[in-house]
């Protein structure tokens, strides 16, 4: 019994290491970074993916839209578009302008 414990023990290995890429995850910081800096200070900056990567900033006030729906076409050269506006889940007094995102 002993001889199968070694033989099991023996050819157990490690699991293999994971690999770290993070170039989404370098690319997500790098919109979100841009977004921040068009958005006004308390604005909700979310993405989501099915398919294809969509962006939502939720502001307070309709003059906030009016800014960020004139922002988003020109950022990044153009990387925004189809904007829309969209009711905010669960925040009743916000404002909800989404956008396609090409990288």
């Amino acid at each position: 019994m002993a001889s199968a414990m070694n033989a099991i023990v023996g050819s157990v290995e490690p699991f293999p290491q994971p690999i770290h890429d993070t170039t989404v995850t370098d690319e997500l910081t790098r919109i979100l970074g841009m977004l921040r800096e068009a958005a006004p200070k308390n604005a909700t900056i979310s993405f989501d993916f099915d398919g294809r990567l969509h962006v939502h900033v939720d502001v307070r006030t309709i003059e906030d839209v009016t800014r960020i729906e004139a922002v988003l076409p020109v950022l990044g050269r153009g990387m925004f578009h189809g904007l829309s506006r969209k009711a905010t889940p669960h925040h009743p007094f916000y404002h909800r302008v989404s956008a396609l995102v090409n990288c």
